[in-house]
């Protein structure tokens, strides 16, 4: 995926009534904490001002709000700011906003605190009014408390941050939909006007007729360089080249068409393969391991999610993958849930080298037996993640897990999958989800957090519902009860 200019603006909030030597005092302050942040900071802290007006403040937030570089702002009140003079800006923010209530210096020094040194470092009396003013906007914000030094504060900016970025891809997201859903399903229907309005998602459907026209231009030579990536990467486990070779002839002209018309994700389904031998697997797990988004059956939904949860993820393409919870192993004290599907599991989810295998697919319409990547996952906390819609509004469901490696090999299983425990346990895991709604289909995440989807969800202005070790059932329908009053006056 094509890298893009990526930075937050650093707005430290000020006033007059100190002298320019106090405000110069700040400016060099904010301009040294922006440049050691950035040092550790997965995206360039840019400071901006230490605004001191109301003019300042709301001029600094349009030119937010219209470049394409900055994906969100971080304030702080070095001294105390009226925050009368931040309505204007911050009514009109339309980036993700983090309030850092943090202050330069880490100790009070006891020999040289005065008057002067109390008019300077005014940042938890600042801090206060900034925060009161935003509360009473009721604008949606990240606060995080403590020294800017520290590196537990650092480390929940740069998640904060990368939740942020997972927006400004979610407000980018355009969906290639090749083909429509799968027929009577009822979690990949959704309302698609009203989550490009929410989300900024533009997902449209682009006929499979359209897919091989593209397939039947692609050249030898350039399948030839794909497969010779397939090599280097994995390991090659069947004789069956052509099967190979027909995945890569796929890929290369889904990329083609997803790149030039600016997709990052993408859908399709096996009861729709018009003219084509093969529903693509390798194709679609390749794809993945850089960067787009999947959902099969046509949902358009995980696929968007597939590709935002990349981009917040490690190096802006972490391991996420599409996932689907297949069969339980509901043996008393050795309770698993075992995730895959039927080719299309992302290897950056993969504990090993994957191996290419070519076998038969039993379901669907009689193609030709596809190749695909078969690996089991990692070991290690994640989460699953589903978006739904509810009728009126969206429901993002996060579950904790914890990943296990596979306590069978499954010698005949020839896919890709994931075992994992569901919090708080696999069975009342399970009731949870199922009382919230949550789908079959899930992004399964490794270096996302719960709390960077809460960010997001919280960014994006939907509902957020998170089952974990300390969920009950009981309490679980009492919050969704609440949230559903609460929406519904919203």
């Amino acid at each position: 995926m094509e890298a893009k200019r990526r930075e937050f603006w650093f707005i430290v909030g000020s006033q007059d009534l100190y002298g320019q030597q106090v405000l110069d005092i700040v400016d060099g302050r904010a301009r040294e904490m922006a440049e050691e942040l950035t040092k550790v900071l997965p995206y360039p802290l840019v400071y901006k001002v230490t605004a001191r007006t109301n003019q300042e403040i709301t001029e600094t937030i349009r030119e937010a709000n219209f470049s394409d570089a900055c994906v969100g702002i971080i304030t702080w009140c070095h001294t105390f700011s009226p925050s009368k003079m931040w309505i204007n800006g911050l009514a009109s923010l339309q980036k993700p906003y983090c309030h850092l209530a943090t202050q330069y210096n880490r100790e009070i020094p006891n020999e040289e605190i005065d008057m002067d040194f109390m008019n300077l470092n005014q940042a938890a009396h600042g801090d206060r009014e900034h925060g009161f003013l935003a509360a009473r906007l009721r604008l949606p914000r990240k606060v995080i408390a403590g020294y800017w030094k520290d590196a537990p504060v650092q480390k929940r900016v740069a998640d904060w941050m990368k939740a942020a970025v997972g927006v400004a891809v979610s407000r980018e997201m355009k969906v290639m939909r090749f083909g429509d859903n799968m027929r009577d399903v009822a979690v990949t229907e959704g309302d698609k006007v009203e989550v490009q309005i929410q989300l900024g998602w533009q997902v449209n459907t682009w006929a499979v007729g359209d897919l091989v026209k593209e397939m039947e231009a692609v050249t030898e030579a350039e399948i030839n360089a794909l497969v010779k990536e397939y090599e280097s990467r994995y390991e090659i486990a069947t004789d069956n080249m052509d099967s190979i070779r027909y995945q890569a002839r796929e890929e290369i002209a889904m990329k083609k068409m997803m790149d030039r018309e600016g997709c990052r994700a993408f859908s399709n389904t096996f009861q729709d393969l018009y003219g084509m031998e093969q529903l693509p697997g390798l194709a679609s797990q390749h794809l993945m391991s850089q960067g787009y988004g999947y959902g099969a059956e046509g949902d358009w939904k995980v696929s968007a999610m597939t590709a935002i949860l990349k981009a917040m993820g490690e190096g802006g393409n972490g391991a996420s993958g599409f996932m689907e919870d297949y069969t339980y192993h509901l043996v008393e004290g050795s309770e698993y849930s075992l995730g895959a599907h039927m080719l299309e599991v992302c290897p950056s989810l993969a504990a090993d080298k994957p191996r290419i295998e070519t076998h038969h697919l039993g379901i669907g319409m009689n193609r030709k037996d596809p190749a695909r990547l078969v690996f089991e996952g990692k070991s290690g906390p994640g989460i699953v993640v589903s978006l739904i819609d509810m009728g009126g509004r969206l429901r993002l469901i996060v579950q904790d897990i914890e990943c296990v490696k596979p306590i069978m090999p499954m010698p005949n299983l020839p896919v890709a999958r994931v075992m994992w425990r569901a919090m708080p346990d696999l069975t009342t895991g399970v009731e949870c989800w199922i009382t919230a709604g949550g789908a079959h289909h899930t992004v399964l995440s490794y270096d996302v957090s719960a709390e960077q989807m809460r960010d997001w969800a919280r960014m994006m202005e939907i509902e957020f519902v998170h089952i974990t070790k300390d969920t009950t059932p009981e309490k679980l329908e009492e919050e969704l009860f609440l949230k559903d009053l609460a929406w519904k006056l919203k």
